[in-house]
């Protein structure tokens, strides 16, 4: 029977480090979510997926590009449109060129509840992310989550 490699344990400083990471990972977006709804009740995920409309083209993606954006899988990002057209924050609308695929479009209403909710979400952003934080900071976790981010790729 082989034995697996032996794989050292982290450090202790490593060990504190990567519990933090995980949870600011939760406990972040919990607080955010909960002020944001809260001043606009919005959720992160509508404010998210607002965001990345608006930041599109014409204000649409196809569902399947804003699933791919979102790492969500398709029916959970269609249940979660379905909501929110039910709110008249979107629309889908077929696509003309083939006739297949669907477009997710930010309404009127979607934009105007985007703009609403947007002063409130920065001040809570800066608050509970950047207030803290020095530029020297800022710039050294800049780098090292962008390395992170491009390993996972």
């Amino acid at each position: 029977m082989s034995s697996a490699p032996s794989v050292p344990w982290l450090e202790e400083s490593e060990m504190e480090l990567w519990r933090a990471w995980l949870r600011a990972q939760t406990e972040l977006p919990a607080a955010m979510g909960r002020a944001l709804h809260a001043d606009s009740e919005l959720s992160l995920q509508d404010f998210e997926t607002l965001v990345r409309l608006s930041e599109s083209d014409d204000d649409r993606l196809r569902v399947s590009a804003l699933a791919d954006e979102m790492h969500w899988e398709r029916s959970r990002l269609s249940h979660h449109l379905r909501r929110m057209g039910a709110r008249g924050l979107v629309e889908k609308v077929e696509c003309a060129e083939d006739g297949r695929g669907a477009f997710v479009v930010l309404t009127r209403a979607g934009r105007e509840a985007l703009e609403g909710a947007a002063p409130d979400h920065v001040r809570t952003v800066r608050r509970l992310f950047f207030d803290d934080m020095g530029e020297q900071e800022r710039e050294v976790i800049t780098r090292f989550l962008q390395r992170v981010v491009s390993r996972t790729s």
